[in-house]
C-alpha cells in the first residue's frame, strides 16, 4: 500500500534570495580599477590603505616579466621547492667573473635559465659588472643585461642584478 504525504505548503520570500540588480551594478562600478593587476610585485610589500589588493602589484605584463626576469637570474639551483633547476645559478660563479671563462659560463647559464622558464625572452646583451675597493678587493659582482620580448611589443630593456657585494 502506498502511502501518500501531503507537503506542507511553505512560502517563500524573494527578498531573501540575492542582489538587486541595480544594486549588483553599483558593487560592479564601485570595484573598476584603473590600473589592470598582473601579478605581485617583489620585494613583497603591503599597499597603501585605499587600493584594491593587498599587496603591491604590477600593472603591466612588462613590469611583471622584468620581476620575474630578476627572480630567475637572482635564484640559485635548489632553492624554490619543487623545481631543483629553477634559476641560474650564478651566486657559486662570483669570484669567477673576473675571468673570460666565468663570464661565459654565466651567459651559457642565463641563457639555459631563459630558455626553459621564459623562452619568449630575447637577450641583447650581456655585461659583467665588478667594482674593486682602493686597496684593489673585489667590492661588488653582478651582471648588467638588456633583452627584449617580441610578443608585447617590448624593444629593449634593461636590468643589473648585484651577485655578491
Amino acid at each position: 500500500m502506498a502511502v501518500t504525504r501531503q507537503s506542507d505548503s511553505k512560502k517563500f520570500n524573494f527578498k531573501s534570495s540575492g542582489v538587486l540588480y541595480d544594486t549588483k551594478q553599483k558593487i560592479v562600478k564601485s570595484f573598476d580599477p584603473v590600473d589592470p593587476q598582473v601579478g605581485i610585485r617583489t620585494p613583497i610589500s603591503l599597499s597603501d590603505i585605499g587600493e584594491n589588493s593587498f599587496l603591491v602589484m604590477n600593472t603591466s605584463f612588462g613590469e611583471q616579466i622584468h620581476d620575474n626576469l630578476i627572480n630567475l637570474l637572482l635564484t640559485n639551483h635548489g632553492e624554490r621547492l619543487c623545481l631543483p633547476d629553477f634559476g641560474a645559478n650564478l651566486l657559486e660563479l662570483a669570484f669567477e667573473m673576473s675571468t673570460d671563462e666565468g663570464q661565459t659560463e654565466a651567459m651559457t647559464r642565463i641563457n639555459k635559465a631563459l630558455n626553459k622558464y621564459m623562452p619568449f625572452v630575447v637577450p641583447a646583451s650581456f655585461l659583467p659588472v665588478i667594482d674593486y675597493h682602493e686597496n684593489q678587493d673585489v667590492a661588488k659582482v653582478g651582471v648588467r643585461m638588456s633583452y627584449s620580448v617580441p610578443r608585447l611589443g617590448i624593444k629593449e630593456r634593461g636590468l643589473e642584478i648585484i651577485i655578491f657585494s
